[in-house]
């Protein structure tokens, strides 16, 4: 079994297929797993490069537990009573945490009883969203919209339409919220999954619901959580190579049968996980006799890319907590610039991770890690921005974090744009997200586990159930799952996790090489 990519899914499944039995390799062309939960260095000093969230802690405690060891064990995991702080360039903030009894007087406060009642209604729909999704899709091989509905039967057809997905984002949480900041900071959650607010289907409240459950901060990084999944698989007897570039799957009657790397060395598989885009499959990133097994995205249908700064700085006024998002005060021309004229926006809202600060730590002394994130169209293969256009878009950036109250000044910068993402995930423009989550369609388009090609599956990202890290890591136990179930195994491998935090066996087989 050949592993392309040690990102998230990739490294899941290896983790569950070696614990099967299944004599597993995994193929990395970066010299670290982790495929976006990367660090680079800035000034000698390692900063987090991509995720920076880390939610749904019970995904990964059910793989550590399927195979027989702790996830606490291998990551230090403390909970964050503060969610996030968000400022407006009025002067205004606003901190949302982790009770929802303190969120709605901070919202109370913040814009009035009637906003905190507002509150109510949109947390209890986003929680009623991510119940009936949960198991019923996420959790699920990918389906059909005739699919969804049958796994919700006649009696739930009306709980099935509950989750909004002919409505807009946008438009649904104004039923909620009237005051603009409310509703443009809730409309944030579509950039979760590279949509936008403005577009993107109302059925992204669950993801409000997500974070609402518990956001942790990793010790040592996100990248920590990598590296804690693939020493896991390697015990089970995986083994990864770094640096190994992928050039070719080969195919053998009509099957997928092994992968040639760029150096030329042929490896043979009876079975090939691709853990990437799905667009480099079928852009012909991996050879022509593969390109008709799965579908890409079409450049007009890409989630957003991202303009990151990743730097150490001293920042004065504003008091920062570990995640900070500081708005524009045009959203719908930000959304417009990215998506509409495909460029980067020219009041841009910044998300910063502040590295070194949460779970009430006192601020450091001197520099600090800080990773700032813009959002960004994904045309790092065709039109992408120019050094110019990114130096406009960083003083931009610089100039509304001043009016909201914060200075940094940066002593060393590493900065990333579509066209270097693009690098990293060929054939995705850059894209973060695989496909935007514009219009209910949209979900039901990304592909799943298997492919038109025999022996050749998917994961990550781009694939069901979605992106982000914790779906990635479902998009790689549903790809084992499918891969032991088609070898045609008999093994207990993997409990599923349920909503309230305990896990029921799964059966499964025991795999042949």
């Amino acid at each position: 079994m050949v592993i392309i990519g040690a990102g998230i899914g990739g490294l899941c499944a290896a983790a569950l297929l070696a614990g099967a039995g299944v004599p597993v390799l995994v193929l990395e062309k970066l010299g670290a797993p982790g495929g976006k939960l990367r660090t680079v260095s800035a000034g000698g000093v390692a900063v987090d490069a991509g995720p920076t969230v880390f939610t749904a802690r019970w995904i990964f405690e059910a793989l550590f537990e399927s195979l027989g060891e702790r996830l606490e064990e291998h990551v230090t995991l403390v909970a964050s009573d503060r969610l996030a702080r968000h400022a407006w360039t009025d002067g205004s903030n606003l901190d949302l945490w982790s009770d929802p009894a303190r969120s709605r007087d901070a919202i109370g406060a913040f814009a009035g009883p009637a906003e905190a009642q507002g509150f109510d209604g949109f947390r209890a729909e986003a929680a009623r969203i991510w119940n009936a999704l949960e198991h019923r899709y996420m959790e699920a091989p990918v389906t059909s919209p005739i699919g969804l509905a049958m796994r919700f039967g006649l009696g739930g057809i009306g709980e099935m339409l509950a989750i909004n997905p002919f409505e807009t984002l946008w438009k649904a949480l104004g039923k909620h919220f009237k005051d603009p900041r409310l509703h443009q900071l809730y409309g944030r959650y579509a950039t979760y999954c590279g949509a936008s607010p403005y577009e993107a289907t109302a059925t992204l409240m669950l993801i409000a619901h997500l974070e609402a459950r518990g956001v942790w901060l990793v010790e040592g990084g996100m990248h920590k959580v990598a590296e804690a999944i693939a020493g896991l698989a390697e015990r089970r007897g995986a083994e990864f190579r770094y640096g190994a570039d992928v050039r070719e799957i080969s195919v053998v009657k009509g099957r997928a049968a092994g992968v040639v790397l760029a150096s030329g060395e042929r490896i043979p598989a009876g079975d090939v996980l691709a853990n990437c885009d799905a667009s480099a499959i079928a852009g012909g990133r991996f050879g022509a006799a593969v390109r008709g097994a799965v579908r890409g995205t079409a450049p007009a249908d890409r989630s957003l890319s991202a303009f990151t700064m990743m730097m150490t700085a001293e920042p004065e006024g504003f008091e920062m907590d570990r995640h900070n998002v500081f708005f524009s005060n045009d959203y719908a021309r930000e959304f417009r610039e990215i998506f509409k004229e495909r460029r980067l926006p020219s009041a841009p809202s910044v998300y910063i991770c502040a590295q070194d600060r949460g779970a009430g730590c006192p601020p450091p002394t001197g520099p600090e890690r800080f990773q700032l994130i813009i959002n960004a169209p994904a045309t790092g293969d065709g039109r992408a921005p120019t050094d110019g256009e990114m130096e406009a878009c960083r003083m931009a950036t610089f100039a509304g974090l001043e009016q909201c109250g914060l200075i940094l000044k940066p002593r060393d910068v590493v900065t990333v744009g579509p066209a270097m993402f693009e690098g990293l995930f060929p054939s995705t423009g850059g894209a973060l997200y695989g496909r935007a989550s514009h219009g209910w369609r949209a979900s039901f388009r990304r592909p799943g586990s298997r492919t038109g090609l025999p022996g050749l599956w998917l994961a990550g990202g781009s694939a069901h159930p979605g992106a982000g890290v914790p779906m990635a890591a479902l998009s790689g136990r549903l790809a084992s799952a499918a891969i032991l179930t088609a070898r045609g195994s008999m093994r207990t491998f993997l409990p599923m996790a349920t909503a309230g935090g305990t896990s029921t066996p799964r059966v499964t087989t025991a795999a042949s090489a």
